[in-house]
């Protein structure tokens, strides 16, 4: 077969191609776009890596932030606390203050009121006297056909009702 006598006096040509091609291929590759790519990666993975450094930063200041304003507003809402605390206090002092002069207005009505029951009991019971007196005259007047002076009839009508 002649095509296989070729073979050998073509593989050596054939190897040196090869060798070339892959060569320029290596050089172009290997030495030239391959570095390339790989700085773009490097790249790439660098400005990855510092946007994530950056955004852990940007959160611990978050945080850090919201500490902070959960720290004023926990101080703010104890000052309000202490001012509602105060305020109700004071309107309680004011309260019991409207309700002390009230009731020493109501007790001073009671006292005055109970002062003109005395006075009306006293006078009623004055009344009664007088009129139980005059009563007792006609009773013995009538009953016994005799008088009574009226400072004896008075004597034992308060003796009867200081009993009765």
């Amino acid at each position: 077969m002649p095509q296989i006598a070729q073979l050998a006096e073509t593989y050596s040509s054939q190897i040196f191609w090869l060798l070339v091609f892959f060569g320029i291929t290596f050089f172009l590759i290997g030495r030239g776009m391959v570095p390339k790519v790989m700085g773009t990666v490097q790249l790439r993975d660098k400005q990855i890596a510092d946007d994530l450094a950056a955004a852990q930063a940007a959160r611990d200041a978050a945080d850090q932030q919201e500490e902070t304003w959960r720290e004023r507003e926990n101080e703010n809402r104890a000052k309000a606390q202490a001012l509602i605390a105060e305020a109700k206090a004071k309107a309680a002092a004011s309260t019991e203050k409207k309700v002390a002069k009230a009731q020493d207005r109501l007790d001073a009505k009671l006292a005055e009121a109970e002062a003109e029951i005395a006075a009306a009991r006293a006078s009623a019971m004055t009344e009664i006297e007088s009129v139980a007196a005059e009563a007792t005259q006609d009773i013995v007047a009538r009953l016994a056909g005799t008088t009574v002076d009226q400072a004896a009839a008075k004597a034992a009508v308060k003796e009867a009702l200081a009993h009765g």
